[in-house]
């Protein structure tokens, strides 16, 4: 039986009567992509995910890969190979790219829709298939030579990789000393150390190819410290013929010298890789514009999106595989009973903590979703907008906005109740490797430190994502939240959360004005400017993806609950009104436990001390 329990139900909910997909479908640019298909394909990607790519799950996290220091090989388990067979053989993955690489053009929305249930069942699978999806990117900053690349990287099923780490930077990327020199015939060798490098080596496809940052030296005009002087290039693990891309059979060298051995997602092979020592590491410039980090940053986008729906496929799963135990575990009688020692057992279902647990997890797993699906929609919006020749600046800034949250605040809230809410509805039984949920929340803590750790989501998300952008597009989802709260949603049934919710928008707006007045007072060309007070922003900055993520989760979950009375309101099936009652249960239960805790925030931040700063290190 497959460990991995998906919620389709849901997800038609947010397509389709949240967020009114069906209004996009079957028009361009996704005319071959009609509401019917559409939900073929929800339907079909569920189920070979949770029948075929969660076979492999459990067994390669106790098989995990085989490295070979001697031949810088990974051997991947049988198991896991098959699984990630049939995902590719399936070509699902299609689905995400442009037509010129064979793809069908498809809503953002549909595409994370579905990737979440192959990013709960199994998610390396969807690392180890990067190929395509970094293809594109090859493709759309290519010149001709790096477009025929990116159609060998899909038609040949590739593998690839992002390469921005090293051993001493971290994720500081600027100061990365990979360093690339250009040879005569216009490629370039690549000498440095990177470490970190996710699905480096396998032997599940015939070449791997290596996005790798690199600073050219000795070219007039390039290069430099910072990110500014990164270049991207293009590094295969073998040589191949860039007419045909058929591999010559001569190995580059770009050799994987590590492989880590880690506290979760083990199948998932996380590398140290090695270029250029012993045999020159060739690799060509992307697009021969010096750009990387930019190039780059449409790559990390996109992870940091998939890290997020990572994360919240492994929240629903776990609370529904705790929902289940919950419903048959017999243990105590009714606390209305519970002096009396002749009392029946009853299931713990019955048992108020229990049901603040699950309800807790409910609420957190479907307002995560939404909050996915809903940062989908501005991808949906650039897609059209791009098509047409449409100004898509706004939808570009808001889902900028977004994408900090789903990933900080969606892999936090996501790893945290796997910890102390899912696993602790099993009681002792979480903790064995007889229910899935001990893998859940070892694979998922990975979710808050990759692709930028949540502290540095804080950063991107107040400095780059609400002031570089002057505040328009956080302007832009206060109004809506604003608009929502004056509204009369819900015919008084929530009335109550709706001043919840306005309550919450003032907290949340107050502690971004809170920092933003520390950032002008830190300002030294002020005369009263102390730059100090700089460090009163970076002690608010985490504490604002948590506010603005309970917030906007909060206006969805509500947003959900207003639908779902006007469908309650007319005739629907048993099983209907049971789910919406639910969605209507689980935005109240969000809105008047969550969003009271968003004052005490807004008081911690408007008062904060920065003298943390002036600690002796011996203190601590």
């Amino acid at each position: 039986m497959s460990h991995y329990k998906s919620n389709l139900r849901d997800t038609e909910f947010n397509l389709f009567e949240l967020f009114n997909r069906q209004e996009i479908l079957g028009t361009a640019p996704f005319d071959e992509v009609d509401v019917d298909t559409a939900k073929s394909i929800i339907s079909e990607i569920e189920r070979i995910s949770r029948e075929d790519l969660a076979a492999s799950f459990d067994d390669s996290d106790r098989k995990p890969p085989i490295y070979d220091p001697a031949a810088k090989t990974v051997v991947m388990p049988d198991s896991f190979k098959k699984s990630y067979k049939a995902w590719m053989d399936a070509e699902w993955w299609r689905l995400a790219l442009p037509e010129e690489l064979g793809g069908q053009r498809s809503p953002a929305s549909l595409v994370w829709s579905t990737a979440e249930y192959v990013l709960g069942a199994n998610p390396a699978i969807w690392m180890f298939a990067c190929g395509p999806a970094f293809a594109r990117i090859v493709f759309e900053n290519g010149i001709e030579r790096d477009k025929k690349i990116a159609q060998f990287m899909v038609d040949k099923q590739w593998g690839a990789t992002m390469v921005l780490t090293e051993p001493d930077a971290g994720s500081d990327v600027g100061a990365g000393r990979t360093k690339a020199t250009m040879n005569e015939d216009g490629s370039w060798n690549i000498e440095g150390v990177k470490r970190f490098i996710t699905s480096a080596e396998h032997d599940m496809a015939e070449n791997i190819m290596h996005l790798v940052l690199a600073r050219p030296v000795g070219v007039e005009g390039v290069g430099g410290p910072g990110t500014k002087g990164l270049s991207l290039f293009l590094v295969p693990k073998f040589h191949f013929d860039h007419e045909t891309g058929e591999l010559t059979g001569e190995r580059n060298g770009a050799y994987v010298t590590n492989v880590e051995k880690k506290m979760g997602i083990k199948v998932s092979t996380t590398c140290e890789v090695t270029f250029g020592d012993g045999a020159p590491a060739q690799g060509w410039l992307l697009g021969e514009v010096h750009d990387g980090i930019n190039q780059m940053f449409r790559v990390i986008e996109n992870a940091r999106m998939m890290v997020g729906s990572k994360a919240i496929a492994t929240l629903s799963t776990g609370y529904l595989n705790a929902l289940d135990y919950a419903k048959e575990r017999v243990q105590g009688a009714d606390l209305t009973q519970s002096a009396d020692k002749n009392a029946p057992r009853v299931v713990i279902t019955n048992h108020p903590d229990v049901r603040r647990s699950l309800l807790t997890q409910k609420a957190f797993a479907e307002g995560l979703r939404s909050l996915m699906i809903y940062t989908a929609t501005f991808q949906d919006n650039i897609l059209i907008k791009e098509s047409t020749g449409e100004d898509a600046s706004l939808d570009e800034a808001i889902n900028d906005l977004l994408l900090p949250i789903v990933k900080g605040y969606g892999s936090e809230r996501s790893w945290v109740l796997l910890g102390t809410e899912s696993l602790q509805t099993f009681g002792g039984s979480g903790f064995l490797q007889d229910y899935p949920i001990e893998q859940y929340v070892r694979d998922a803590k990975i979710d808050t430190l990759y692709e930028g750790t949540t502290a540095i989501q804080g950063m991107d998300l107040f400095f780059r994502k609400i002031v570089k952008n002057k505040g328009q597009a956080l302007g832009f989802l206060s109004n809506e939240v604003q608009q929502f709260v004056e509204s009369e949603a819900g015919n008084g049934r929530l009335k109550v959360e709706r001043e919840l919710l306005a309550k919450a928008l003032e907290d949340a707006q107050a502690i971004v004005g809170a920092a933003f007045a520390d950032l002008m007072a830190s300002n030294p060309a002020d005369e009263n400017g102390d730059i100090k007070k700089i460090y009163k922003v970076g002690l608010n900055t985490t504490r604002l993806v948590y506010v603005l993520g309970d917030l906007v989760v909060a206006w969805l979950l509500l947003r959900g609950a207003e639908v779902a009375l006007e469908k309650l309101g007319g005739d629907v099936s048993a099983a209907d009104k049971s789910f919406y009652e639910g969605k209507v249960a689980a935005a109240s239960f969000f809105a008047r436990n969550v969003l009271p805790l968003l004052a005490g925030e807004r008081a911690i931040a408007e008062n904060i001390d920065d003298s943390i700063m002036d600690l002796d290190v011996a203190i601590f």
